[in-house]
């Protein structure tokens, strides 16, 4: 077969053929991860999807999931209690902070950056993931960082 400008070519196609996701149904590959030990969606999203062996984390704010109140202490009160939100959604999927790959945090403020990464770090202290860390304008419930997180095994 020639490849040429009339030749029809779906490189999409190709793509998630070879990533094996061509195939998959939503039922058969996409889970919804829902647990009450973090706090529950304030929107229509939920906590995390699972993937095959891939775990997409939406972002955690830190609101206390016993009690639903928003954490507005300094911004090591509440990366702590992000992070522990993610513990959370982790575990009920049977993962680890270990297994989490990619983070994306979220601050309202960069300068609260080294004062959040002190706490990160003690979260991920061996084979850290990959990260980025953006200033926003303002997050929700007007909180000090948002972290999301990709997890794989």
């Amino acid at each position: 077969m020639k490849f040429g400008r009339r030749t029809p070519f779906n490189l999409g196609a190709v793509v998630l053929v070879v990533l094996g996701i061509a195939g998959c149904t939503t039922d058969g590959c996409k889970e919804v991860i829902n647990t009450k030990d973090a706090p529950a969606a304030i929107g229509p999203y939920s906590q995390a999807i699972k993937f095959r062996n891939i775990l997409f984390l939406a972002g955690q704010i830190p609101i206390n999931a016993e009690t639903n109140q928003t954490i507005s202490g300094s911004i090591e009160e509440q990366t702590t209690r992000v992070l522990e939100n993610i513990k959370a959604v982790l575990a009920a999927n049977g993962m680890t902070m270990g297994d989490v790959v990619s983070t994306t945090v979220f601050l309202k403020d960069m300068n609260n950056f080294n004062e959040m990464n002190a706490i990160y770090g003690r979260y991920f202290k061996e084979k850290p993931p990959a990260r980025a860390t953006v200033e926003v304008s303002r997050l929700p419930h007007d909180v000090l960082v948002e972290i999301s997180a990709i997890a794989a095994r």
